[in-house]
């Protein structure tokens, strides 16, 4: 026997005294009848091999969970230096273009009193912006995890914030119905509240030129403003139920919305005509971005799109593709022009909530109510990495600088 006679021993001990506690008494005593040894055996409470087959059982489960952890984290790694194969001797994987990210995460930033909403990076300097369902917006140093500040202004959920190209100006929303504008340079001094939506405020982005905002909100309308002035310059009105995001093309001629409506669309700024309406969904649209023109190739590669004149002038001005993600689990690429589904990457367990490209142009991050982050390859659509991000919702992603 692999076993020595005192390890039986012990090992038939634990056997009778884990079958007279779960009850099973015709095999504790006919277990008793067949190791004559233990013809007398008693529980008791106090003897070593009391509870000793349920405290092994834990324990192997507990080191097979460590097993599959380790093999995971063994597994991105060889991930990581497969990545960094073809680079100079020497180079670090944040100079690594295509470096991914991975658990465990550098710094856990403590702070506010509900969930987080919304997350900027500052352009230039090392800080990030958070918005809440607290009420309030903080800025963190995000090498250090420090807080450094904690806007307050609004009174209700912050749903959006952004800052403008050159880090000059904070914009934020929220269900409190306003629009708000932060003076970074003065401390973060709330300079403007624009007023003028009649219901919750879902997003605040910057239009390029970093002069005008544009918003959406649950009134079924997306409205444009005036920095200078602080005035509604435009009403856009689309959608039949609330509006989840807006947010402009690179040449500032077209807004990409989605809505409650099942649908994202994208609309001429100038005359407020619907160019494209991307309809599949089947739940909530709850996030909407044009695919940056570093990433076109790969999904040109995807979706066996080819290019050509006409492409090329389209694809300059990174309008040629648009990615969404609902409510109903799924991701999908659409051609901005036709309003045409192309793929759909499925996988997650929950609401997808945000999305974001990687700057090497050959990944997709999502966000998702299933407490993960994955990413995408978009040459193959395949999910390459899931991240345990959060033991809660993943309301918002970001690429930071």
């Amino acid at each position: 026997s692999v076993l020595s006679d005192r390890q039986q021993d012990d090992m038939h001990r634990a056997m009778l005294d884990y079958l007279f506690s779960a009850g099973f008494t015709k095999t504790y005593e006919q277990m008793k009848a067949e190791v004559p040894k233990l013809a007398d055996f008693e529980p008791d409470a106090s003897a070593k091999t009391t509870g000793l087959l349920v405290k092994k059982w834990t324990g192997v489960i507990r080191l097979q969970r460590k097993i599959m952890d380790l093999e995971s984290r063994l597994a991105q790694a060889l991930e990581e230096v497969s990545h960094l194969a073809h680079l100079p001797p020497g180079t670090s994987k944040r100079a690594n273009p295509e470096w991914l990210p991975r658990a465990p995460a550098k710094h856990t930033l403590t702070g506010h009193r509900a969930p987080v909403t919304a997350l900027s990076f500052h352009p230039i300097f090392n800080n990030l912006a958070t918005g809440s369902e607290d009420a309030t917006i903080k800025i963190w140093d995000w090498e250090t995890g420090e807080l450094e500040r904690t806007l307050k202004g609004h009174t209700r959920t912050v749903t959006d914030c952004e800052f403008d190209s050159k880090g000059k100006n904070l914009v934020s929303c929220s269900y409190d119905l306003f629009v708000k504008l932060w003076n970074v340079d003065n401390d973060y001094q709330n300079f403007a509240t624009l007023r003028g939506h009649e219901h919750s405020v879902s997003s605040a982005r910057f239009l390029p030129g970093d002069d005008r905002v544009v918003s959406a909100s649950r009134d079924q309308t997306v409205r444009i403003w005036s920095i200078a002035s602080t005035h509604c310059i435009k009403v856009l009105s689309s959608h039949t139920d609330w509006i989840r995001c807006a947010l402009s093309s690179l040449d500032g001629k077209l807004i990409l919305t989605c809505s409650n409506d099942h649908t994202a669309r994208i609309l001429d700024v100038e005359s407020g005509a619907t160019k494209a309406e991307m309809r599949g969904h089947e739940n909530v649209v709850e996030v909407a971005v044009f695919a940056p023109v570093v990433s076109l190739p790969s999904i040109r590669d995807l979706v066996a799109r080819a290019t050509n004149p006409r492409t090329d002038k389209i694809d300059a001005i990174g309008v040629a593709f648009v990615a969404t993600g609902s409510r109903d689990k799924t991701i999908k690429i659409w051609d901005a022009l036709t309003g045409q589904c192309l793929w759909t990457f499925v996988g997650h367990d929950n609401w997808v909530r945000a999305l974001t490209f990687h700057p090497c142009g050959k990944y997709l991050l999502s966000a998702a109510d299933d407490h993960t982050v994955r990413i995408w390859d978009l040459k193959t659509g395949r999910c390459v990495k899931k991240i345990e991000a959060h033991e809660q919702f993943v309301a918002s992603i970001v690429w930071g600088r």
